[in-house]
């Protein structure tokens, strides 16, 4: 009879693949953290300049006592730009641009809408098939509820066009109502 071995534990014999695979993944272990690293050092930089920012528009120097005039004027200049913005985002553009793509206006074409919200006004640049439909358009934005006071600025027959279409510019003063604060 033949003696018996068992072997437990076989021997493994580790192969190029396996160590390719370990080298892979030791590498892009060590590629993730250097990105990591990167991340978190742009982070900080953007952190350290939202600080910077804070500090400027809220009027905290850090221990300076007085602004030089020129940066006094420059931060009167950033405040008066920030309630332009803020003035322009109250308004309620929605409720505009609903009401004139609800306007039948099949012979007349919105070229520009150019609003100031300081001013609360709107100019219309438009062209039209004819002078009927654009006095037509007119009468309709005055009848709206959104705008007030619209007057026919200029307008300018196009001969050379078969069609003749009329080129016009439109002002008009913006309701909001309960837009203010």
């Amino acid at each position: 009879m033949r003696p018996l071995t068992l072997d437990f534990q076989p021997h493994r014999r580790s192969g190029l693949l396996s160590g390719c695979l370990l080298l892979l993944g030791v590498t892009l272990a060590a590629v993730c953290l250097v990105a990591q690293q990167h991340l978190d050092q742009q982070a900080e930089q953007q952190q350290g300049s939202l600080q910077h920012a804070k500090h400027v528009l809220t009027g905290d120097n850090g221990g300076k006592l007085e602004l030089t005039p020129a940066e006094t004027r420059e931060q009167a200049q950033n405040l008066a730009e920030m309630r332009k913005v803020s003035q322009q985002l109250r308004r309620p553009w929605e409720r505009l641009f609903a009401m004139l793509e609800g306007l039948p206006h099949n012979d007349v074409a919105l070229l520009i809408l150019t609003p100031d919200a300081r001013k609360g006004q709107l100019r219309i640049s438009a062209e039209a098939r004819n002078l009927e439909a654009m006095l037509a358009f007119h009468r309709q934005l005055e009848a709206s509820g959104e705008l007030a006071d619209v007057s026919l600025l200029n307008h300018e027959i196009d001969a050379q066009s078969p069609e003749h279409p009329v080129q016009f510019n439109l002002s008009a003063t913006w309701e909001i109502g309960d837009a203010n604060p």
